[in-house]
């Protein structure tokens, strides 16, 4: 299916790595040009080689989104360089483990920032070239608003945010023609789920344990299902799709995981 994206930029914040990683590349593939925003550049720049060695096209911005100014920045950054925005995907975050006895005020507001505060920074400062181009606005969420983990208080409350900034954003931005959606995350394998995996004694048996529990074909959700399903909301193929926030997840969330 052509999604009509080429030529498109596209920013994706978290875009080095994991699930950023894939919508980058896929983006790439249907001929957007992706604005990978990480941390670290050497991350950045390992990424767009890759890319470039298979002839598609990307570009990065290095900075550190829990700095408020950095958002601010980048966005600057791409408009200087390509004069529009087309799309924006609200990716990084960490679930850092900041639960309810183990954490703290100053714990729980890093987290925040980490996790919620630079989804609306990144959206503000875009919001004018969104305008401009009747852009879209995909927010990566994960399953802890909704099922809860435990031990991890602040990225919980950080993904109920994110749920709740994509409904009143769909809202208030629908006089623009922007849309706004939401893919909820259960269980993907990515490079921060492998250290997580990594924390347990037995991490091959833990790992088992939990793809058990995933109804649809008892397996993770591959990083790629999720890019697919994230750049198709971005895509105007999902023209009259807004305020969603929608389940690449196996099932996790909505089945009855005591399905055999």
């Amino acid at each position: 299916m052509n999604l009509n994206l080429e030529n498109k930029y596209i920013i994706v914040t978290g875009g080095a790595k994991g699930i950023g990683a894939a919508i980058a590349k896929t983006l790439a593939v249907e001929k957007a040009i992706p604005i990978i925003v990480g941390r670290n550049k050497t991350d950045n720049e390992n990424l767009i080689g890759q890319f470039k060695a298979l002839g598609l096209k990307a570009d990065y911005v290095t900075a550190e989104l829990t700095n408020p100014d950095d958002c601010r920045v980048v966005v600057e950054t791409v408009l200087e360089r390509y004069k529009r925005i087309d799309g924006l995907v609200n990716n990084a975050g960490v679930n850092d483990g900041v639960g309810l006895e183990s954490g703290n005020y100053e714990a729980f507001m890093q987290s925040l920032h980490k996790n919620l505060v630079h989804y609306y920074l990144m959206a503000h400062y875009a919001l004018p070239a969104l305008k401009a181009s009747k852009g879209s606005i995909v927010n990566i969420g994960s399953k802890t608003a909704e099922t809860g983990q435990g031990g991890t208080s602040a990225y919980a409350a950080a993904n109920g945010g994110r749920n709740a900034l994509t409904r009143e954003w769909a809202v208030e931005l629908l006089p623009y023609g922007i849309r706004v959606n939401a893919v909820i995350v259960a269980e993907a394998f990515t490079p921060l789920y492998q250290t997580w995996i990594n924390t347990f004694d037995n991490p091959e048996e833990k790992l088992k344990s939990i793809t058990a529990k995933i109804p649809f074909e008892k397996r993770m959700t591959k990083v790629e299902e999720i890019a697919d399903m994230a750049v198709f909301l971005l895509s105007e193929r999902s023209a009259h799709t807004t305020g969603q926030l929608i389940h690449v997840d196996g099932g996790y969330v909505h089945l009855d995981r005591a399905i055999s």
